[in-house]
């Protein structure tokens, strides 16, 4: 099994900037692709970006391109979320996920392995 734990989240004003890690224990090596998701007070999970584990191909939702980050430390078996210009709308619970495949997935019913969230409060 693989224990994944967030951190890094809290309340940041509006324009500034948060980084979450995730933190992965366990059977790492049957980690592969990794995700970040989030959910909003009375909405579905969404996706946010996935990383491949070599870190060489990335994918972000159209709504945080540009201002998000997703980096991966294999040494460390961390995953990053660098979050700059937050807006309040990004607001939510973010959630860590893996997959035990190597490709990207934006659906969270492809990930096997998920951490307890944090929460980002972005105030205006």
């Amino acid at each position: 099994q693989v224990q994944l734990v967030e951190s890094g989240g809290g309340l940041v004003q509006a324009g500034g900037s948060l980084r979450l890690s995730c933190a992965a224990s366990g059977r790492t090596s049957s980690t592969y692709a990794m995700g970040w998701f989030r959910q909003a007070p009375g909405k579905e999970r969404e996706f946010v970006a996935a990383i491949r584990r070599s870190g060489g191909s990335t994918y972000y939702a159209d709504s945080v391109k540009g201002r998000f980050t997703i980096s991966r430390d294999n040494a460390k078996n961390t995953v990053y979320l660098q979050m700059s210009s937050l807006k309040p709308e990004d607001t939510a619970v973010y959630y860590c996920a893996g997959r035990s495949t190597y490709s990207l997935s934006l659906s969270s019913n492809e990930y096997d392995y998920w951490g307890q969230g944090t929460q980002v409060t972005v105030s205006s």
